[in-house]
């Protein structure tokens, strides 16, 4: 059977760089970082104390008043970048349809802050202070619930937790689900809100975040360079909409990119150390390059997966370097965890987002804070200014603790 195409339609997302397409993307392409002190609690006798927070996000905007206190902060969201994606897309779900659309997000930790705050009131006062709501508040898949429940999807509606790989994983399996034929629009992204005292402090214990930048909080992610030491924590949700690609062009739908290739696999080495030299990463490529049918010189661009970790950074340019050889000092690549920081499970989603808009756009985001070059990591990083660049494909990567990997590849919609 001839498998379907499936396009990018509508991109919603929220991020520590704003709220919304426009304010993310011109920040992005203006090198602008959205890193500071962490306010969400009192982090003075952490190592690390700075991450991405969302600012100026005010869920009534999005979501009845009534229903906040029934959410965690990741649903909020996930709830409004949905709304986005769906309102960008122009689809219409009705009961026709509603059986053809599905939601497909995913979050690493899911409501973090809401089982610590419920732990603390229980310590203090017993059982009888835990909301009734406190199991639906907390739980994964209610990201992908309460955007189904908002506009009537009843296709396909699942969660996949894949740690910093979730965004992609979520997004590849939407991608199949419609090529395959089991649903026409799937809603699909990664979303997460974990800027808490565990989180935070159960990062700080691996030695994963940067802590050299406390009193510098904008020159702390520094994806590629030489003096990176951890990345740093952040919130957010992206969301895109994928359709069936005759639907889409006969409703008359701006179509951003077409999705083309997804590769996922493991590493089988370690729980958060990448295998040597990047050998999963390189597979997950090659994986995602075949699904797509194109060769490695093909790929004009790659949003890495670039944490801003020694380890990551590294395995990750010597995977690109063993996917493509001599092209791989051709291809022009960037890390947008530089300004945003690290999304953890909405990782993949954001950067889906920035993927689709620099097709769209002709503009490379770039890496900052580079400042010094490590012999280790010798490719074309787009370093400190963003760059003008036609771009047909694009290769976005995204690697998650266990050695879960996942490679999604977008092009320009041709014919």
């Amino acid at each position: 059977m001839e498998k379907r195409r499936v396009a990018v339609t509508g991109l919603g997302v929220i991020s520590p760089l704003g709220i919304g397409i426009e304010q993310n993307w011109a920040a992005a392409c203006a090198g602008t970082s959205g890193i500071g002190p962490i306010t969400r609690f009192d982090a003075s006798a952490f190592p690390a104390r700075i991450a991405g927070e969302v600012k100026g996000f005010d869920p009534e905007e999005y979501i009845e008043k009534k229903e906040i206190k029934k959410m965690d902060t990741f649903l909020h969201y996930a709830l409004a970048a949905g709304k986005m994606a769906v309102e960008d897309s122009g689809l219409v779900i009705t009961d026709e349809n509603a059986e053809r659309v599905g939601v497909v997000v995913g979050s690493g930790l899911g409501g973090l802050a809401t089982i610590e705050k419920y732990h603390s009131l229980y310590l203090e006062n017993g059982p009888k202070k835990i909301s009734p709501f406190f199991v639906p508040m907390l739980i994964v898949n209610l990201a992908p619930g309460q955007i189904s429940m908002h506009f009537g999807c009843k296709g396909p509606n699942t969660s996949l937790v894949t740690a910093c790989a979730t965004g992609n994983h979520s997004i590849g399996e939407a991608f199949k689900i419609i090529q395959r034929g089991d649903a026409d629009a799937i809603i699909a992204g990664g979303v997460e809100s974990t800027i808490t005292p565990l989180a935070v402090g159960g990062f700080c214990s691996m030695k994963a975040l940067t802590s050299t930048h406390n009193d510098d909080p904008q020159r702390g992610s520094r994806p590629f360079e030489k003096d990176r030491d951890g990345f740093v924590m952040a919130e957010g949700a992206g969301i895109i909409i994928l359709e069936e690609l005759e639907q889409a062009q006969k409703r008359g739908a701006d179509i951003y990119a077409e999705i083309v290739g997804f590769g996922c696999n493991a590493d089988a080495y370690h729980i958060t150390a990448p295998s040597p030299n990047g050998e999963g990463a390189a597979r997950c490529m090659n994986l995602a390059l075949k699904d797509a049918g194109l060769n490695p010189e093909d790929i004009d661009y790659i949003n890495a997966h670039g944490t801003s970790t020694p380890m990551n950074d590294m395995s990750e340019t010597q995977a690109m370097k063993s996917v493509y050889k001599d092209h791989a000092k051709k291809i022009a690549v960037s890390s947008t965890k530089s300004m945003t920081g690290h999304l953890l499970g909405a990782a993949g989603g954001v950067e889906s987002v920035f993927s689709a808009l620099t097709i769209k756009n002709g503009v490379i985001p770039p890496t900052i804070n580079y400042d010094t070059p490590d012999p280790e990591c010798d490719l074309d990083y787009v370093p400190n200014q963003a760059r003008e660049q036609k771009v047909k494909t694009v290769m976005s990567n995204s690697f998650g603790f266990g050695g879960t990997n996942a490679t999604l590849i977008f092009k320009k919609l041709e014919g």
